[in-house]
């Protein structure tokens, strides 16, 4: 590389590291971790034979957790250039810092996953999310946005053909449960779980972060970029969910899925909450859904849509606390800003709670609300205090160890 190279380089990583936080990107973060918590503790079908779904599973199923992804794509954006990606030796030095916190979150993750709890922890497919984005770190936003829309066309066809394989093993790649420490002891059926027979399939979920890494190339800061995000997230996610709507109920996609599952199978209420679990073989109709965690294009277009437009407002709520000199978010951004450290305890309450019947006088809206106010009060100090997480404190020192500059 020239010098002039490495100057610019110097410079855009100077630039990078002076740039004021986006309260919005944390605010959105907490929305995340909050929706997240909402489908953890709250009912999302009601106890019926047809599965009817609650308000919670419409408003939040696969929304939250997708928003969660991209906003992950997001920051790491921020942290390696912005508009500008990082070029040369400060590229690799980000790459190896992203790979050790990617290690720190994956050893987070595998210690939840012996904990017995009604919950699919993300945190080591988000971990193995984060080491598969790392040749796109550098890319460009036009080559990402291309790149993404492949990805989002292309992944959920492998891995409806690669699946049927996956599960015919003996024995299945499939864990049928959260991984953990004693599952590394089986790589394969491990890497398969996590890649395409698990909750979070990383094979399609990598759109997700090639997405946020496209919106994190954006010019956030600029006035329009905000309205352009709400916008046109909104018309992604829309159109999608309609089409999918189109596909299954006026094109006949839901009467031939029935008709292979048999007629009991509670379908419908399923394509509208989540179809993590179902065996999505034998019909290409599986395809043309747009059900919650399906994974297909469909889905990750209108998750993605919604994720986009929860950014944009987000940003736009962020800019307005701005102008009204008033830290209207400071719960929000507070809680976000500690997304793996209230995760964590989160899932740690809800494994002490599960398997025993609440106390009397209390309910699951009451264990939600306290954990989300509890959240968003801890959230609040710590931002006051310019606090890290001390899970985010490790986070964080393992990508300052990896880019050289431990200490800081």
């Amino acid at each position: 590389m020239t010098s002039r190279g490495t100057a610019t380089t110097s410079r855009t990583a100077r630039t990078t590291a002076a740039a004021p936080r986006l309260t919005g990107i944390d605010a959105a973060r907490g929305l995340a971790l909050l929706g997240m918590m909402a489908t953890h503790v709250l009912p999302t079908f009601e106890a019926d034979a047809q599965l009817t779904p609650t308000w919670v599973g419409l408003a939040f199923s696969g929304r939250a957790a997708a928003l969660f992804a991209v906003l992950a794509g997001i920051g790491l954006a921020l942290s390696t250039g912005r508009e500008r990606p990082l070029e040369g030796r400060p590229l690799w030095a980000a790459r190896r810092g992203v790979a050790l916190r990617a290690l720190v979150v994956a050893a987070v993750g595998l210690s939840l996953g012996g904990l017995e709890v009604n919950i699919a922890v993300i945190l080591v497919h988000y971990a193995v999310l984060f080491l598969c984005v790392l040749p796109f770190l550098g890319l460009g936003v036009k080559r990402l946005w291309a790149l993404a829309a492949a990805w989002i066309l292309a992944s959920p066809v492998l891995a409806y053909l690669l699946r049927p394989w996956l599960l015919a093993a003996d024995p299945p790649l499939r864990l049928g449960h959260n991984p953990g420490w004693e599952d590394l002891a089986t790589p394969a059926r491990l890497l398969g779980d996590v890649f395409l027979t698990g909750y979070y399939p990383v094979l399609q979920w990598l759109a997700y972060l090639l997405v946020g890494l496209g919106i994190g190339r954006l010019a956030l800061a600029s006035g329009i970029m905000p309205f352009l995000l709400l916008a046109a997230g909104t018309a992604v996610a829309v159109a999608a969910k309609l089409l999918g709507t189109v596909f299954m109920e006026d094109w006949g996609g839901r009467a031939a899925l029935q008709a292979q599952l048999g007629s009991d199978y509670p379908l419908a209420g399923l394509l509208q909450v989540n179809l993590a679990g179902v065996e999505q073989s034998g019909s290409p109709w599986w395809l043309a859904s747009s059900a919650p965690h399906s994974g297909t294009t469909l889905d990750l277009l209108h998750t993605s849509g919604v994720a986009a437009a929860v950014v944009g407002l987000c940003l736009l709520l962020g800019r307005l606390a701005d102008w009204l000199q008033l830290d209207l978010l400071l719960p929000l951004r507070g809680a976000g800003a500690m997304t793996l450290s209230l995760y964590t305890v989160h899932v740690w309450i809800m494994a002490s709670l599960h398997g025993s019947p609440l106390p009397a006088g209390r309910t699951s809206e009451g264990v939600y609300w306290a954990q989300a106010l509890a959240a968003l009060a801890l959230g609040g100090v710590f931002a006051r205090l310019s606090w890290r997480g001390p899970l985010e404190w490790l986070g964080h020192g393992a990508n300052q160890l990896g880019r050289g500059r431990p200490g800081r």
